[in-house]
């Protein structure tokens, strides 16, 4: 028996924050106009991590808190050489407001950069955010009421080495901006429109479970997922469920994919595709 796959281009998701937004990965700031591409490490033997030194946000009072929102919001970012993050991404998307809260607050950290032999480097990292905010009402200029997401308590941050970084990237220059006119550029996108598909490199096969096996059960699971800019597979979402437990075995296979990352202007971006789980006997 055997698992077979294949993968398209699913056109037909898109999830949105509360502001109109379509979701995105990495609101980002312009380029060095020398487009100098540097060197990226990944913690190792020989490479130190970034240490994240304390925040401090301000939280607001707990009676001031309605409509409560926690989550957990991961990007990735490149720490330089002076302790600044660089080129966030995100990696793992809530498609909520708490992205933006999240962008803002990994973009506003500041670090005791990684280094290698002693001397400061760029080292790629994930940081997870975990975020209980809650929205507080606030008057414009105008007068009128409006709501703001703030934080309710410190965020809880935590990094850990990113797997598969760049070997070299152009690092972006300035303070990242959520409103920066790059981030119609940094969207998930879909294919078509200048955006290339993204290639499988890997794609292990999908067991079956002695349940579907013993019951003769086949068919195709569907499931969705983001192809991140590092060509690995984030929120991964069953469309089409078989049942009989091929649907987590599904998930588990995909969930080891590895692609060549979809390209925009010759560079990498995230894209939702989904992908066809074949069971046959």
């Amino acid at each position: 028996m055997r698992a077979y796959w294949a993968i398209a281009l699913f056109v037909g998701l898109g999830t949105s924050f509360s502001e109109g937004q379509q979701a995105t990965t990495a609101p980002s700031s312009q380029t060095d106009a020398q487009s100098t591409r540097v060197k990226v490490y990944t913690v190792g033997p020989d490479v130190s991590a970034p240490e994240l030194l304390p925040p401090n946000p301000a939280p607001i009072p707990e009676e001031k808190c309605k409509n409560k929102e926690d989550g957990k919001v991961t990007l990735s970012v490149l720490v330089d050489a002076t302790g600044k993050p660089r080129n966030l991404t995100f990696l793992k998307p809530l498609g909520s407001a708490l992205d933006r809260l999240a962008f803002q607050l990994v973009a506003a950290d500041r670090f005791k950069p990684g280094t290698r032999d002693g001397a400061p480097v760029v080292v790629a990292q994930s940081v997870e955010v975990g975020i209980q905010a809650c929205n507080e009402e606030k008057k414009d200029e105008a007068g009128k009421k409006i709501s703001q997401l703030r934080l309710r308590a410190q965020p809880v941050q935590r990094l850990e080495a990113l797997p598969e970084p760049p070997n070299e990237t152009v690092l972006k220059s300035g303070e990242p901006s959520w409103n920066d006119p790059q981030v119609a550029n940094s969207r998930v996108y879909r294919g078509g429109k200048g955006v290339s598909a993204p290639v499988p490199l890997n794609a292990p096969t999908a067991e079956f479970t002695k349940e579907a096996r013993m019951a003769g059960h086949q068919g195709v699971c569907i499931v969705s997922l983001i192809v991140d800019a590092q060509g690995r597979p984030q929120e991964i979402k069953v469309l089409r469920a078989l049942g009989m437990g091929l649907d987590e075995k599904a998930v588990e296979a995909v969930g080891k994919y590895r692609f060549k990352p979809a390209v925009k202007n010759g560079e990498p971006v995230p894209v939702r595709v989904a992908v066809e789980v074949n069971f046959r006997l």
